[in-house]
């Protein structure tokens, strides 16, 4: 059977992956919260549990196309609830881990779990289950559960840390992720993904591999893989030395003004609330984005969007660093920080269809957790050998115009594949 030809905005598909995202998200979202804590208590340096967390990124970007695999030979649902049991055996572990090579080990667990759990097959679920009226809004309220997710996991965390050692934090967060598995029942998407009117698609009799190698030699694909890059380097870098960042180069906060009555009266508190602000203001961008992309070329949305970034980076690291200017380039960075997640599996649905979806859009999501993953890295390391971010901050400036430009080539047009 098909699916019908238009569906409800709010589904239950849409409901339990939104709650999934954000849960696993909020968990995801809290790690730098420990990362002093532990450090601490263990006396290592604070590179040893950065490298942790780049090395869960990374994880995370090859267990995408894998579990995407997964869930399109065995069933979405299976998928996700063996990513949930990766991540929960992966925080479980690491709440008993001693050295730092054994929290680096683990977040391999950890990063496979989010992996699992994450956009990849849930956006794929989601998809499958919208009518093409719905699906870029669809996408775009799924992505942005997972920020709401981003806005309370790390405050949750801090508190937590107030009244029980991290460990005990850490098994809460185990069990916070298996209980998100009561919502797996209610999302079930139909079977049949090649809806011709959804996406204009005929039927697909290709087996999975010999479409995943046609894309692969389509350069439009090659194209969307390399924007994604630096979508992940940007923000990977600003989630793990944004605050750290503000710390050091932002004037003081003045103790009398609008910010102490918000309870920010240090710039160490600005760069906390900064993370939390741009959160919150992803939620209204992502949406935004989705309701776009149903509207507008999305090839056209996107390098719009990294044209903006690397403007706006760029306009930040030039001028001087104030509270206002910190809170400024959070709201605006904010609006733009998970729009091109909806925008970028949106064009691989439009291109490719629906019946590969997950497994195509976890290829371009490694490229995206490549980039997670030396925004982190080369944060600390250029760090430690210039003693400031400005160097590395340039090469997001960099990659953010790459971005731009490298998706103006990208052919929108549904590909229909000859069958073998």
């Amino acid at each position: 059977m098909h699916a019908p030809a238009k569906t409800p905005l709010f589904t239950p598909v849409l409901l339990a992956g939104a709650l999934i995202l954000m849960l696993g998200f909020a968990v995801r979202a809290s790690f730098g919260v420990f990362q002093i804590p532990i450090a601490a208590e263990f006396g290592w340096p604070r590179a040893e549990f950065s490298l942790a967390i780049a090395i869960q990124n990374l994880a995370w970007g090859i267990g995408q196309p894998i579990f995407g695999a997964l869930a399109e030979r065995f069933g979405d649902r299976r998928a996700i609830l063996l990513g949930a049991l990766f991540y929960a055996v992966g925080l479980l572990a690491s709440a008993h881990a001693m050295t730092p090579l054994a929290h680096q080990l683990l977040e391999i667990l950890v990063g496979f779990g989010v992996a699992g759990t994450g956009f990849g097959v849930i956006l794929a679920v989601v998809g499958r289950a919208s009518s093409d009226e719905n699906r870029s809004l669809a996408l775009g309220i799924t992505t942005a559960a997972g920020s709401a997710g981003q806005v309370f996991g790390a405050p949750v965390a801090a508190a937590l840390l107030q009244v029980m050692p991290w460990q005990t934090i850490f098994m809460i967060f185990a069990a916070v992720i298996l209980a998100s598995m009561a919502a797996l029942p209610a999302l079930r998407a139909p079977e049949d993904t090649a809806d011709p009117t959804a996406t204009g698609h005929p039927a697909d009799p290709e087996p999975m591999g010999r479409t995943v190698a046609r894309a692969f030699r389509d350069p439009s694909f090659t194209l969307i893989f390399l924007g994604f890059f630096s979508c992940g380097y940007q923000l990977a870098f600003v989630t793990a030395h944004f605050p750290a960042l503000v710390t050091e180069m932002c004037g003081a906060v003045d103790p009398t003004g609008m910010l102490a009555a918000l309870g920010i009266s240090s710039t160490s508190a600005l760069g906390a609330a900064s993370i939390a602000l741009i959160g919150l203001a992803n939620i209204a961008g992502t949406i935004t984005a989705g309701w776009l992309g149903k509207r507008h070329s999305k090839k056209l949305l996107l390098a719009g969007i990294y044209a903006l970034r690397t403007l706006i980076a760029a306009a930040f690291i030039l001028a001087p660093i104030t509270p206002a200017s910190v809170l400024l380039f959070s709201l605006l960075m904010g609006l733009l920080w998970l729009a091109t997640v909806p925008l970028t599996s949106g064009l691989v649905a439009q291109i490719y269809g629906l019946r590969y979806m997950g497994t195509l859009y976890g290829f371009v999501f490694l490229s995206h957790q490549i980039g997670s993953f030396l925004g982190v890295w080369l944060g600390g390391l250029l760090y430690d050998i210039y003693g400031n971010y400005t160097l590395v901050w340039w090469v997001g400036v960099a990659v953010g115009a790459f971005s731009a430009l490298v998706h103006l080539p990208v052919r929108e047009t549904p590909r229909r594949f000859a069958p073998a």
